[in-house]
């Protein structure tokens, strides 16, 4: 640990001695005039509204994963200067027009601080000049400056004017900043940097999380901002090594972002950890996932959006469990960067990307459907599954290979039994419209005359123990390697390897288990002590708990540029399972190894969501559920939804059955042919909105609020997204549909339409008013597309009766857009009254705009004017030239509406109806996606879920917001078997539900169930949540015999009661056992002392109860039990989890001589235990 404590240490010794050598040299540092160490250099200022570049921009960058490696995207207000000029809809969505930010002599100007003449915030806390109606003990140290006040400009103001701050401060005259905190703009208007103080600021590491590192250490020139001062304010706390940032907002104020997390989309009342973890068959509590997001997007009562980044690439806690308070924890120090207020979501996320970049321009190929299983096993199996798309006409664009193509799972290897030719396979492929992507794992086989393994170790490029050998943990191939890929050394290395893998024909790669994932350990990754050799502008020489984050970016920055040096005039693909906020500049990216549950189809939305508000626009779950078995009524649900989301994959593990389209009977398959071919309709529109993601930062997928921040019953649909101006109603339960097509939609007109495919068992599709969506022809893949092929436009008036709309087209891969080969399209339409008043007049369709060097195709443009339900009015002409469609007049459209509704509501039933005995037949598919239900018992602060069915097993048991076990349906949880063998009779037989006492009818919740286990036996079990103790269960099992024979003496076999929770550990290496055995010893069992199983017996057992505590969170669960019912107690440590087992004494029973266990769970926090 001494070593491993020196080498983190080293940066802010560094940074010490540099900032001795200033102070020594600049007298205004020696006078106290610079708060840090930051240039005081002016540049020139920015121009537009504000979200310009701050200095540097044209600076060389960090590790951004950029194509050219110094090239850096434009800044979003510098778009409209270059060769990809935006329309005006792009510019009002992008926050470019000066009018949404300053709103004439409607606001008031942001004022500085006292004496300051230069029109630059001072580098502390802000004190308020006299105007501010105060001294500083007038403000709240970590609360907004002012009490929130609705601007009479209303929610695009983003302004507040003096008069509202003075009344909002006199209010409050009790607060009072910290002055010690040290702050300043950068990168544009309303983006402001906080530290601890000037020293933090001085010590803090490199920012890993910026597009161009630069910036978060530059001053902005604020000459040109309408706000010079931030509007919240954090507060500080440093506690041991840990820095604490709190910041309080507005009554009303909601959470979103931190990235991938389970639950629902509003985050008020959860916690997650930043800490990438291989995270299989998670749940919504669940803290730690794959990757890593210390952002909080959030959304304030009068629809204005703020945003706060804990520039740490450490492990932090971001706590939202308190309404309003955004609070961070991680080790000292690290600064916060703030955003906002904005007058819109999108503004928002456009000034984060200012920051972190945005994704590369994709090949349009990806954005078609994707198939994937672990594993297609042989060559020829890839190929069958490509080619019976091909046969039953489902579109599909990419086929995967995982891990088996490998020889012995070693990467950069073809198993040339089953994989004999892969550039053969991919030429195949090809043929056929297919592109494929192979998996990358980043843990290199131990093996000497592996080529791979030899010339890295040749070029030492492995991560190394604390002793300086290279390190080495189980993985997929046996002992593996890991490599650095903080260092460039190192991503060069790997560069190489990818280019020459490509040469086979490779479309994409997939980056997995790079977490990184360990096996055989309690953590799940390598020792926190392990060293890397990182770059010096990433922080030179760290521990591994330092860039354990951010590995996996590297990894997947280095694949992309390996992909790009393969072929230049190719734009790479490249899937990563773990990363880092930022990591969205080289890799697209999915929400891991969900469950094929309901509550993972539910999730799937949410997690999708707040990912692009992350940063990450280009997400999607495992489409049918990665584990288990999927349904027909669910995997029909699934696709239909995920078919509408940024990535499209279907995906399964081994031990599951066939989850392809076609692999749930004739009607699910035409279901999800129709499903696909909705995607493919709108692949114009998916690209566009690739494009603005790519140039701006806008996710191509937002939650349903975008379309009215401000209003509050928007806040939490998770039902609902929209993608652009389409708004996507879906179903994510087991629930019918039918014929019930009304929905909750925000305010504004909104058309349904559909593709004359509706069906209740698929999405809802709404067009804002005012928008236009360009659609395209059903292809079986993006290659069938020509650019003659006919663009279809849907065509929404608002209630001015106008509308507009884009269309992006390029080649569909390599850079040629970026000199300006593409064509960029806005289209609008204006309806007209006829002259006489007697019918609804006409409605011109035309293109108002038109920019990059692509000539326009000679093709047909048919248009699909929207005038009620599901009822249009079309017409034809050439693009290009103008269209005039003839209106009917408002009694028509009335009447056409009401037929068409009455026939499609029939017609919903009726295929309803028929769905429903479909999906009947299949209702013996188990596992976990069967169509049962599990019991909730809810009472006090516990909320438990039991499965009957499988074991009578606790799938969940969830105190106040968290989660105690890990596991799933099939296996985990909390099981009790019927003998010593792990698994024996007891654990998946069927129980049935003797009784079920509900909470509403006495205030506590009781369950009985039992189950034959076979001989006679019946293994019952009783739950009870009791209403007199709300932090507290029961559990009494038995084993009894029933039928036992008269010709065994009335006795059973020999059977013993083991009883088994496996515990969930958030924080496996901070987590003990304790208890005080009979003999009066305390013990301690520590889970960073590897894996293993401990017996305990006699009189070392627990005198009657033993806890598991959370030395981090202070959580902590005690288990008590009857010594006399107890022979053995048995710890198991497993990958971040513990089962405390309870075994009975092993015997024969008879019906008077039952076996029982009767014990007692108790959760509470314990702030004793200490590691």
């Amino acid at each position: 640990m001494k070593a491993s404590r020196r080498v983190g240490t080293r940066w802010a010794a560094r940074k010490r001695e540099l900032r001795r050598a200033r102070t020594s040299e600049d007298p205004r540092v020696a006078a106290g005039e610079m708060s840090s160490n930051l240039s005081l250099q002016q540049h020139g200022s920015c121009s537009g509204a504000g979200l310009g570049p701050g200095p540097g921009t044209g600076a060389a960058t960090g590790p951004s994963g950029s194509r050219s490696g110094a090239f850096i995207r434009p800044a979003p207000e510098t778009m409209l200067a270059s060769s990809h000029a935006l329309p005006s809809s792009l510019r009002l969505l992008s926050s470019l027009d000066r009018a949404l930010l300053r709103r004439g002599g409607s606001v008031v100007r942001a004022c500085c601080a006292a004496g300051d003449s230069s029109g630059e915030p001072p580098l502390r806390a802000p004190t308020p000049p006299p105007c501010f109606g105060g001294p500083v003990a007038g403000t709240r140290s970590g609360q907004r400056v002012s009490e929130y006040i609705a601007r009479s400009a209303g929610p695009s103001s983003i302004l507040t004017s003096v008069t509202a701050v003075s009344e909002g401060v006199g209010a409050d005259r009790d607060m009072e900043f910290d002055d010690k905190t040290a702050w300043m703009p950068i990168l544009g208007e309303s983006v402001f940097r906080f530290d601890e103080s000037d020293v933090a600021r001085q010590d803090a590491m490199p920012c890993l999380s910026f597009e161009n590192p630069k910036l978060r250490e530059e001053r902005a020139d604020t000459s040109n901002f309408e706000r010079k001062t931030p509007v919240f304010v954090p507060k500080f706390q440093i506690n041991g090594d840990q820095q604490e940032v709190v910041f309080q907002l507005p009554s009303g104020s909601s959470f979103y972002g931190t990235g991938e997390a389970g639950g629902p989309m509003e985050r008020t009342g959860k916690r997650i950890y930043t800490w990438n973890t291989d995270a299989w068959g998670y749940n919504q509590n669940t803290t730690s996932l794959y990757q890593s997001h210390p952002w909080v997007f959030s959304v304030l009562p009068n629809g204005e959006s703020f945003g706060v980044l804990a520039d740490t690439c450490q492990r932090c806690e971001v706590d939202l469990r308190k309404e309003c308070i955004i609070r961070f924890v991680s080790a000292a120090p690290y600064p916060v960067i703030t955003f906002g207020p904005y007058p819109s979501p999108e503004a928002l996320l456009i000034a984060l990307a200012h920051a972190i970049g945005t994704i590369q321009m994709p090949p349009k190929w990806a954005l078609g459907y994707h198939q994937c299983r672990w594993s297609y096993e042989t060559a020829e199996k890839v190929f069958k599954i490509a080619s019976t798309f091909r046969e039953k006409n489902i579109p599909c664009d990419v086929v995967w290979m995982d891990i088996d193509y490998m020889d012995g799972f070693k990467c950069f290897t073809f198993d040339k039994e089953v994989f004999p030719d892969p550039k053969a396979l991919s030429d195949d492929l090809h043929n056929i419209g297919f592109k494929g992507i192979w998996m990358l794992d980043p843990g290199i086989k131990v093996e000497k005359g592996y080529d791979v393994y030899d010339s890295g170790t040749e070029l030492d490029v492995w991560i190394q123990t604390p002793h300086g050998k290279p390190f080495a943990g189980e993985c997929w191939p046996g002992l593996t390697s890991f490599p650095d890929f903080t260092n460039k050394k190192t991503r060069d290395w790997w560069k190489e390897l990818v280019k020459k893998f490509a040469a086979n024909g490779v479309d994409g790669i997939w980056n997995d288990m790079n977490e990184p994932a360990v096996f055989k350990t309690v953590s799940k990754t390598m020792p926190d002590v392990n060293i890397h050799r990182g770059d010096e502008e990433l922080g030179g020489v760290q521990p591994h708990k330092y860039y354990h984050n951010v590995y996996g970016n590297f990894q997947a920055q280095a694949t992309y540029d390996g992909m790009l040096l393969a072929n230049k005039d190719r734009r790479p693909f490249v899937l990563t399972r773990a990363g880092f906020i930022g990591g969205q500049r080289s890799a697209a990216t999915w929400t891991g190894d969900n469950l094929a549950t309901w509550e993972h189809l539910g999730m799937s939305i949410p997690m999708t969501l707040n990912l692009g508000l992350s940063g990450q626009p280009f997400a999607g779950p495992d489409i049918g559920g990665f584990a288990g078995d999927a349904t027909p009524k669910m995997f029909i649900r699934w696709i239909g939804i995920g078919a509408l989301m940024p990535f499209a994959r279907g995906h399964s593990e081994k031990g599951t059955i066939d989850q392809e389209p076609w692999s749930f009977g004739l009607e699910v398959e035409k279901l999800c042919r129709v499903a696909l071919n909705r995607r493919y309709r709108l692949l114009p529109h998916f690209y566009t909105l690739f494009y603005q993601a790519h140039k701006m930062g806008v996710p191509v997928m937002t939650p349903l609020f975008f379309a009215d921040p401000s209003d509050l019953s928007l806040r939490k649909r998770d039902d609902a997204f929209l993608l652009g101006p389409i708004l996507v109603s879906a179903c994510p339960t087991p629930k019918s549909r039918r014929e019930n097509v009304e929905v909750a939609l925000p305010k504004g007109i909104w058309q349904r339409f559909h593709f004359e495919d509706d069906n209740p068992e698929l999405p809802l599709m709404f067009l804002k008013g005012g928008a236009i969506v360009p659609t395209g022809p059903v292809i079986q893949h993006v290659g069938a597309a020509t650019v003659s092929d006919t663009i279809t436009l849907l065509i929404a008036l608002d209630d001015k009766g106008r509308a507009e709309g884009i269309l992006y087209e390029d080649d569909a891969d390599g850079f040629g857009f970026e000199a300006g080969n593409y064509l960029l399209t806005t289209y609008e339409a204006q309806q007209f009254p006829s002259e006489n008043g007697n019918d609804g007049g006409d409605v011109v369709v035309r293109v108002a705009r038109s920019e990059g060097d692509w000539k326009r195709p000679y093709r047909k443009l048919h248009v699909r004017l929207l005038v009620g339900n599901t009822t249009q009015v079309e017409g034809e002409c050439k693009d290009g030239e103008e269209l005039r469609i003839k209106v009917p007049t408002r009694a028509e459209i009335d009447e056409l509406v009401a037929n068409n509704y009455e026939i499609e509501t029939a017609e919903r039933e009726r295929t309803q109806t028929f769905l429903d005995e479909v999906f009947q037949e299949h209702e013996a598919v188990k596992g976990a996606g069967g169509v049962l239900s599990p019991i909730d018992l809810e009472a006090g602060n516990l909320v438990l879920k039991v499965i009957p069915w499988i074991g009578g097993r606790i799938i969940s048991i969830r105190h106040n917001s968290n989660e105690w076990l890990e596991g799933r349906f099939e296996s985990g949880c909390y099981e009790e078997y019927s003998g010593s063998e792990w698994r024996s009779s007891g654990c998946t037989e069927e129980y049935k539900v003797i009784r079920h006492s509900l909470a509403a009818l006495d205030g506590q919740e009781f369950l009985a169930m039992e189950g034959d286990i076979g001989g006679g036996l019946i293994l019952a079990r009783d739950i009870l949540v009791a209403k007199d103790s709300p932090d507290t269960m029961n559990i009494t099992s038995r084993i009894e015999a029933r039928t036992v024979g008269a010709g065994s003496g009335g006795y059973s076999r020999l059977i013993r009661l083991r009883i088994r929770p496996l515990i969930r550990l958030d924080h496996p290496l901070k987590t003990l056992v304790t208890y005080t055995a009979i003999d009066g010893k305390k013990h301690v069992l520590r889970g960073d002392e590897g894996f293993g199983e401990t017996t305990i017996s006699g009189p070392d057992r627990p005198n009657g109860e033993w806890t598991v505590v959370d030395t981090e969170t202070g959580l902590a669960m005690t288990n008590r039990f009857d010594l006399n019912q107890v022979e053995l107690c048995v710890v198991n440590w497993c990958p971040a989890s513990v089962t405390i087992e309870l075994w009975s004494e092993e015997r024969p029973v008879s019906k008077e001589t039952p076996i029982v266990i009767s014990h007692d769970f108790e959760f509470h926090n314990d702030t004793t235990s200490k590691l």
